[in-house]
């Protein structure tokens, strides 16, 4: 009989046992393996972003409550702590998906499990600009790159000069871990660069008598020259032609780059007499780099360039931003003055 009731005591305590485990484990996994965050999200990823000099674990819980919408930040706050998170942050881009969970975050977040972010820029003439563009997409200031884009014995180590160095940012998107340093970050372009001048590239190039650098600098004018990029290839047969010959290629938008004005409507007999080695009127060949960074359009142009005659070109005089080409020295010269007369007409000095 005492034996009996002894087995019930045990019975009884074991299931109680039992249920305070199963209750604790449901109180565990509710608080630490529940969704809770983005539960009305709509099914969209939010991104919070962790920064070397902002590695404070007080802003992420607040940014995790308030623009992330954590249900429980005490239960992140606590589980973080008790795995020594705070001390150990790292930077980065990290992705919190829909009905996440407390612990699947700190999982990615301890990590280091950032996410990509795809970087793009285009339309860029000046280094300057290149580098505000990327420091808005990045966690780099402006100043991180500059200070590798101005360095002669940095650049020169990869095969470039302060003035060419721009070439190796091919307008395009890519994608690179949101706290990239500059100096990975460039490298990381040259190595675009390098995949992009296939050997197919490279041979066009060497048919031209040309190097990679200098179809890009020459990309960059063809792109500066015309509004329309189905002139592009024949914009480039003209400079190529005049190369060939040894003449000046008298490209007015090298002009407009060393008057440092890319608002001229008409270059006057002024902005020609501008000396820099930019200055085409001035200087025969190509000037010593880009005067933007030219597109994959307009570089392949150049190695695709239409074969032609001409040797002249003037802008159109209904400001289409298209092109009369032109042989001869005396059919441009009655281009030139359609376009001068137009100009006139309308007052633009």
């Amino acid at each position: 009989m005492k034996l009996k009731k002894i087995y019930k005591v045990l019975i009884i305590i074991l299931l109680s046992i039992a249920a305070a485990v199963t209750g604790c484990g449901a109180v565990v996994y509710y608080t630490f393996c529940y969704p809770v965050f983005n539960i009305n999200s709509g099914g969209e990823n939010k991104y919070i972003y962790i920064s070397d000099e902002n590695k404070d674990f007080g802003v992420l819980c607040r940014e995790l409550r308030d623009s992330v919408g954590c249900r429980n930040i005490k239960a992140f706050e606590w589980l973080a702590k008790y795995r020594n998170y705070p001390a150990n942050m790292k930077a980065g881009r990290y992705v919190v998906e829909p009905n996440m969970s407390v612990n699947s975050l700190l999982n990615r977040l301890r990590l280091g499990q950032q996410i990509p972010v795809r970087i793009t820029f285009n339309n860029i003439r000046l280094l300057n600009e290149l580098a505000d563009r990327l420091a808005q997409q990045l966690m780099l200031e402006p100043d991180d790159l500059m200070k590798y884009l101005t360095d002669e014995t940095y650049c020169e180590s990869l095969g470039f000069t302060t003035e060419t160095i721009g070439t190796i940012f091919i307008p395009n998107t890519y994608e690179v871990w949101w706290n990239i340093s500059a100096e990975k970050l460039i490298a990381k372009m040259k190595r675009e660069f390098e995949t992009f001048w296939t050997e197919d590239r490279r041979q066009k190039a060497e048919n031209l008598h040309l190097s990679p650098v200098e179809v890009s600098i020459l990309a960059s004018i063809v792109e500066e020259e015309t509004a329309a990029p189905e002139e592009y290839p024949i914009v480039a047969g003209l400079y190529i032609n005049r190369l060939f010959k040894g003449m000046p290629l008298q490209a007015d938008p090298t002009v407009k780059y060393a008057v440092g004005d890319f608002t001229l409507h008409r270059i006057l007999n002024r902005h020609l007499e501008t000396e820099s080695p930019y200055n085409t009127y001035l200087h025969t060949g190509l000037p010593p780099g880009p005067i933007r960074l030219p597109s994959p359009a307009s570089i392949d142009a150049v190695l695709n360039r239409t074969i032609h005659n001409y040797l002249f070109m003037c802008a159109k005089d209904d400001f289409s931003g298209r092109h009369n080409f032109a042989v001869t020295l005396s059919e441009h010269n009655r281009n030139a003055d359609a376009y001068r007369r137009e100009l006139n007409k309308k007052g633009i000095y």
